[in-house]
């Protein structure tokens, strides 16, 4: 019985320094680290490359630096004739068409014809000049007849008196008959040669206001056109100067301005920048796509942009901001989403770090985040790099 006992006991005592270390190692006493995997931070090692001498003639180093990134606003919109210099060019009164002088995209000046109509008020008023004409001639001659005879008892001082009142009336009356045919656009020397001729020229000539392109015709000769009435015969615009309307979201309006500077490109003039102002902004907004048209004026001195292009336009809201930046051939979009770039101390050896980037320009990327000025970062070759990381490229 004895023998039993002892040997319990002796059993426990082996036990109580085990079961002891067991205890401690449970209360974090031992080196062994119990934390579940799940719990531990996972912060993965910092990528490196060591590139041999043959291999560092696959990229391209330079040392971070800045630049001077302009804050732009990137839209779509529409070409479009600057209205104010675009006129639709009617005739000053009724009439039928007689010939025209002008086809669609012809150049012309200010004044030059574009067509004639035969008007009933030209002919009207022209009819009025010749007999006023007439008038005027007959109490000339009355009068020099009164004045001859003044001196006998053969014309009396009231005679006299009447035949220069009837002189002076008839002359008024031709003054305003000339100035009446003038309206019409005729000249003294056409108009001295209707009174000599005795004959009406029923022909209308219309001008255009302005120096342009002729952008619309709807003249044909027997048509009947009156002032105001579309639609309008003949339209000209200054084709130097365009409408560029761009569709911005309402959020974006407090960042525009009159007068910020405006580049505009469409597709049929890939290589060619188009430059212009904003020179209005409009007062609505759309209410079912909340967006705002602001209107541009754009140089176009060779009129190679046409009306209805689709145009893509940028406009500088903001003064340039200057940021780190590095070329875009040492950005790698990973295949996260995230971006990276690679960084070196001695040239050799190469590190990947995290990056956020901002702005674009002229091959350069805005650096917000990862990167200090001064740092060498690979320029070039950083997609070489990258790919090394999942297939080492042999030297």
């Amino acid at each position: 019985m004895r023998a039993a006992i002892s040997k319990s006991i002796w059993v426990v005592l082996i036990a109580l320094p085990l079961l002891a270390a067991g205890c401690s190692s449970a209360h974090g006493d031992s080196p062994v680290d119990a934390t579940p995997s799940a719990a531990r931070p996972n912060k993965p090692p910092e990528a490196t490359v060591e590139l041999s001498a043959s291999q560092l003639q696959a990229i391209k180093i330079e040392t971070v630096g800045t630049y001077p990134f302009p804050v732009e606003n990137e839209s779509v919109g529409n070409i479009d004739f600057d209205e104010d210099l675009s006129v639709q060019v009617f005739p000053p009164y009724q009439g039928t068409i007689i010939d025209t002088f002008a086809e669609v995209g012809n150049d012309i000046r200010k004044d030059q014809p574009l067509y004639t109509i035969k008007s009933p008020d030209l002919i009207q008023a022209e009819s009025t000049l010749i007999g006023a004409a007439a008038t005027f001639d007959l109490n000339n001659k009355e009068l020099a007849r009164a004045k001859n005879l003044s001196g006998t008892n053969g014309v009396s001082v009231r005679e006299l008196e009447q035949a220069t009142s009837d002189q002076q009336t008839a002359e008024g009356a031709l003054k305003a008959a000339r100035d009446a045919v003038r309206v019409f656009g005729k000249t003294d020397a056409e108009i001295d040669q209707m009174i000599s001729s005795r004959k009406i020229d029923p022909a209308l000539v219309v001008h255009s206001p302005i120096s342009g392109r002729i952008t619309a015709r709807n003249a044909q000769p027997g048509f009947f056109v009156q002032p105001g009435s579309a639609t309008a015969p003949y339209s000209v615009a200054d084709v130097t100067i365009k409408w560029m309307l761009a569709s911005v979201v309402e959020a974006d309006i407090p960042h525009f301005q009159l007068g910020q500077p405006v580049q505009a490109q469409v597709t049929a003039y890939p290589n060619r920048v188009f430059r212009g102002m904003v020179s209005k902004i409009y007062a609505t907004a759309d209410p079912n796509t909340h967006r705002v048209t602001i209107r541009s004026e754009i140089s176009d001195p060779k009129a190679e942009l046409l009306p209805g292009m689709l145009a893509n336009f940028v406009i500088r809201v903001q003064p340039p901001t200057e940021a780190i930046d590095i070329p875009e051939n040492g950005v790698v979009r990973e295949g996260d989403g995230s971006m990276t770039a690679w960084v070196t101390t001695d040239r050799r050896r190469f590190s990947q770090k995290n990056i956020k980037t901002g702005l674009r320009r002229d091959g350069k990327v805005q650096i917000l985040e990862g990167l200090q000025r001064g740092e060498l970062v690979v320029s070039d070759g950083a997609i070489f790099l990258s790919n090394m990381l999942q297939a080492p490229v042999p030297e």
